[in-house]
C-alpha cells in the first residue's frame, strides 16, 4: 500500500511572507562533515542532497543513475517552490530589536543585503515505506535556497512549526510558536564544502538558550547533527546554466544556491513513535557567520504538512442522491468498542462533516492517525436510509497514507396496498377493479382488473415507495360499482421499510380499503294488449324518494309501445308508476 506525506495542499490556504531578524548564540565547536555519497542513508529516492563526490559541489542535476535531484522532482506532489521578492523594500523581516524568544514576532518591510536575500526556496519530502528496511518509516526533508547574490559562507535557519497553538493575531498565516517546534540552523562553510547542522527546540518551561529570557523560548539544549550522518548539504561551486537550474529557470553564479537533506526521524526532530509532524516551514536567511548569533534577514513561509500521520476521507451518498444530513460516522482504533473511539463526525446538509473539535470539512475525514488498524461505522443513519452493507469496515492506514472510503446508503422503500370490497357480503368480498383509478399523494394507479404487481383480484399494490405517510383516494370506481362512501374519500396509510408486493406484503397500517356498492339497471316496458287503444295516454314514471329519475330511454323496446330504462343505479328504493290510458 503506497504511503505519502501530505503535500502543499492542506487545510490552510498557502500564504507567503518574508520576515527577519532573530539572534541565537551557540557555544559549540563546529565539526565539518562531508557525505561520502551525497545521498542520505535510507532515502527512498536516493536524493542527492549533498556534495557530489565526483564534482565536489552542490548541484541540481542527477549525478548517478537511479538517483533523484531537483531536476527530477519538480512535478511531484511533495515538491514545493516559492518565489520570494528580492531587492525590494517590501521584502519583509521580523521587526528589528524584538526578542528572539517571541511566540509571535511582528513584521515590517525591509530591504535585505543581496547576499542574504532569497529569490527562491524549494522543498521536497518523502517517507521510506519499504517493509523491513532499516529506515522504514523515516521522514526525509530536502531544501534548497537561491540568493540574489552569491554568499561565500551562507547561513540559514529552517523553522518547523506544528501549528497547535493557532495563528498569530497580528500576522495572519504565521503560526504561533509552540512547545516542540524545531529550529534547524545550517551553516555552509568553506564555500559550502563543510556544512554544520544544529537543532533547537521551543520549550514552554525550563532553561532558555538565551539565559536571560524567560520561557516560552528556544530551549538551552542544542542538538549537533554535524557529524551524525543524518544531515548533509552543499553549495554550488560553479556557475549553473538555465538548463541546470529547474527551480528558478535562471542562470546563477557559484555560491548562489545551497541545498540540504535531513532524516527528520533518525535525528529525533520527529520523535520515534510519534506520527505528528509539522504544518509550516519558515525559511530564514542569516548574515554570514558560523553561529546562531548572526541576525536573521530574509524569511519565506511555506505551508506544507510533513508527518508520518495517516488520514481517512469518507465519501457518503444515498442510492437516490438524496441528502445524507444527520449521518454520523464513528472511527475506532482496532475494534468496535466505546473505549477505542478515535472520533466521530456528523454530516450536515452540505455534505460537510462537523468534527468533534468543531471544525467543518469536506469530505468527512479523520486526520493525524497513527499507522495501524481501524474500524469505521455509520453509527447514525440518515432518515429513510439503510446502512451500507460494507459497514462496519476494518482497514489499515499506512505511514502518511490518506485512506479514501466510499459508502452508499440504500434508500429505504416499502409498498402500499389498496383493497376493493363490495358492500355485499359484509363488505369483505373482493370485486374486480377493472378501470378503477386510485390516487396516492401526487401519483395515481389504474387497476387492470386482475390486480397489479402480483396482487390478487380486488386489490392494487404499489411498491418502491419512500417511507412515510400517503393519502390514498379512489378517483373513479370500477365498472359496475358506485363510488365509495364519503367517509372513505381520503385514507392515510404509512409505508413501512422492507414491504413489497411479493412475499413481504404491506401490513394493515399501509393498507387502504374502499367499499363500493354494486350498481343496478331497471327497465319498465308497456304495450297495447292488442286493441290498439291503450297507448295514447299511458305513462311510465320512476322516482327515488322524491327525486324523479326522468325519462332516460324514450326509445321503445322492440315489441313494446313504451319503455323507460335507468342505468347504474346505486342501491336504494325505486318506485315506478305505470298509468294505463283508460
Amino acid at each position: 500500500m503506497a504511503a505519502r506525506v501530505i503535500g502543499p495542499t492542506g487545510s490552510r490556504r498557502r500564504r507567503r511572507f518574508l520576515l527577519a531578524p532573530i539572534t541565537l548564540v551557540v557555544l559549540i565547536a563546529l565539526i565539518a562533515i562531508s557525505s561520502a555519497s551525497g545521498v542520505l542513508a535510507g532515502s527512498p529516492s536516493k536524493f542527492e542532497s549533498g556534495n557530489d563526490p565526483t564534482l565536489g559541489l552542490g548541484n541540481m542535476t542527477v549525478n548517478a543513475s537511479g538517483n533523484k535531484d531537483w531536476i527530477s522532482v519538480t512535478e511531484e506532489a511533495n515538491y514545493v517552490h516559492l518565489s520570494d521578492a528580492a531587492a525590494s523594500t517590501g521584502d519583509n523581516s521580523f521587526t528589528p530589536g524584538q526578542k528572539q524568544d517571541t511566540v509571535c514576532p511582528t513584521i515590517e518591510g525591509h530591504k535585505n543585503p543581496p547576499k542574504d536575500d532569497f529569490t527562491d526556496v524549494a522543498s521536497f519530502t518523502e517517507v521510506n515505506t519499504t517493509d523491513g528496511d532499516a529506515h522504514e518509516g523515516d521522514v526525509y526533508l530536502y531544501g534548497a535556497t537561491l540568493r540574489f547574490q552569491p554568499n561565500g559562507n551562507a547561513s540559514e535557519n529552517i523553522e518547523l512549526k506544528q501549528g497547535t497553538n493557532g495563528e498569530c493575531t497580528d500576522v495572519p498565516g504565521l503560526l504561533a510558536r509552540t512547545a516542540g517546534d524545531k529550529l534547524i540552523a545550517i551553516d555552509y562553510l568553506g564555500g559550502g564544502s563543510a556544512v554544520q547542522f544544529h537543532v533547537l527546540t521551543w520549550v514552554g518551561s525550563g532553561a532558555c538558550f538565551v539565559a536571560n529570557d524567560p520561557a516560552p523560548c528556544w530551549g538551552a539544549t542544542v542538538l549537533d547533527l554535524t557529524a551524525s550522518g543524518f544531515a548533509e548539504g552543499g553549495v554550488n561551486g560553479s556557475n549553473l546554466t538555465v538548463a541546470q537550474n529547474p527551480i528558478s529557470n535562471a542562470a546563477i553564479k557559484a555560491g548562489q544556491f545551497a541545498e540540504f537533506g535531513i532524516n527528520l526521524s533518525d535525528s529525533g526532530i520527529i520523535p520515534a513513535g510519534d506520527c505528528a509532524g509539522f504544518s509550516q516551514t519558515i525559511w530564514e536567511s542569516r548574515s554570514s557567520g558560523s553561529s546562531f548569533v548572526s541576525s536573521t534577514k530574509d524569511i519565506t513561509i511555506e505551508d506544507k504538512d510533513i508527518s508520518l500521520c495517516g488520514s481517512v476521507e469518507v465519501t457518503k451518498v444515498g442510492s437516490d442522491g438524496g441528502s445524507q444530513e444527520g449521518a454520523v460516522f464513528t472511527l475506532y482504533e482496532g475494534s468496535v468498542d466505546p473505549a477505542n473511539v478515535v472520533g466521530s463526525c456528523t454530516v450536515n446538509g452540505d455534505g460537510d462533516c462537523a468534527n468533534d473539535d468543531g471544525t467543518t470539512i469536506y469530505p468527512p475525514s479523520f486526520a493525524d492517525l497513527q499507522p495501524g488498524t481501524y474500524v469505521i461505522d455509520e453509527t447514525t443513519v440518515p432518515a429513510n436510509y439503510g446502512k451500507d452493507a460494507d459497514l462496519p469496515e476494518t482497514f489499515t492506514v499506512a505511514i502518511g497514507e490518506t485512506k479514501q472510503l466510499s459508502y452508499t446508503d440504500p434508500r429505504l422503500q416499502g409498498a402500499l396496498r389498496i383493497l376493493k370490497n363490495s358492500t355485499k357480503g359484509a363488505g369483505t368480498s373482493r370485486v374486480a377493479n377493472d378501470g378503477a383509478v386510485f390516487s396516492y399523494d401526487d401519483s395515481s394507479v389504474t387497476d387492470n382488473g386482475a390486480g397489479d404487481e402480483d396482487s390478487d383480484v380486488g386489490e392494487v399494490c404499489v411498491s418502491g415507495l419512500d417511507l412515510g405517510d400517503y393519502t390514498v383516494n379512489e378517483t373513479s370506481a370500477p365498472d359496475g360499482y358506485g363510488d365509495a362512501p364519503a367517509s372513505e374519500a381520503d385514507q392515510v396509510v404509512t409505508v413501512a421499510d422492507g414491504t413489497d408486493c411479493g412475499t413481504n406484503q404491506p401490513a394493515a397500517a399501509a393498507t387502504a380499503t374502499f367499499h363500493n356498492p354494486p350498481l343496478a339497471d331497471i327497465q319498465v316496458n308497456f304495450r297495447d294488449g292488442g286493441s290498439g287503444e291503450t297507448t295514447t295516454g299511458s305513462t311510465i314514471n320512476c322516482v327515488e324518494g322524491s327525486t324523479d329519475l326522468g325519462d332516460n330511454d324514450a326509445t321503445a323496446t322492440t315489441g313494446w309501445d313504451k319503455s323507460e330504462t335507468h342505468l347504474d343505479l346505486d342501491p336504494g328504493t325505486y318506485v315506478c308508476t305505470v298509468v294505463v290510458d283508460p
